[in-house]
């Protein structure tokens, strides 16, 4: 008998799909994991002229979560290195509100701290010349396997959108 991973949200199908987000000023990143939710694998990256116009990148990841039958969505969070949230943090929280409203997808906030750090050495080690290029997609990546990680290793994984606690 196969055992689910244990993890709060009990409403995942076992062959369900996660888009994972890296939420920037003027790009999102994006990655999707495979149908058993072991491993991540970029997308795309969603480019726009100002951090204001997003109808058309909500409706770029609508139709991303709906081509990869997602159920989730995670989406990066950026806590300053205290753990406490700044203005990008609140921005990206009002982007997530809008993604879960669009999309009707739960939304979870994953600790994004030192991503873009880490997606910078993969992309040395790995000879990549042109960062700016992919290190959007590669960052979307590592969040999402940072969050697969754990919701296969049975341990507890953020609560939706809804449970953040913000000072608004």
């Amino acid at each position: 008998m196969t055992s689910e991973p244990q993890n709060q949200d009990r409403s995942f199908s076992m062959h369900s799909r996660v888009i994972g987000l890296d939420y920037g000023s003027k790009t999102v990143g994006v990655a999707v994991s495979d149908p058993l939710r072991l491993t991540a694998q970029g997308v795309e990256i969603i480019r726009r002229k100002s951090e204001n116009k997003l109808r058309q990148t909500l409706a770029r990841i609508s139709e991303l979560a709906s081509r990869y039958q997602a159920e989730t969505i995670v989406l990066g969070y950026p806590r300053n290195m205290n753990a406490t949230i700044g203005e990008r943090a609140q921005v990206t929280l009002a982007f997530g509100r809008m993604l879960k409203k669009r999309t009707n997808l739960p939304v979870i906030l994953w600790d994004e701290r030192l991503t873009t750090v880490a997606a910078d050495r993969v992309m040395d080690e790995t000879g990549v010349r042109d960062h700016k290029e992919y290190v959007d997609e590669i960052a979307a990546m590592l969040i999402l396997q940072g969050y697969l990680d754990r919701l296969n290793a049975g341990l507890p994984v953020p609560g939706g959108i809804e449970d953040e606690d913000t000072d608004e």
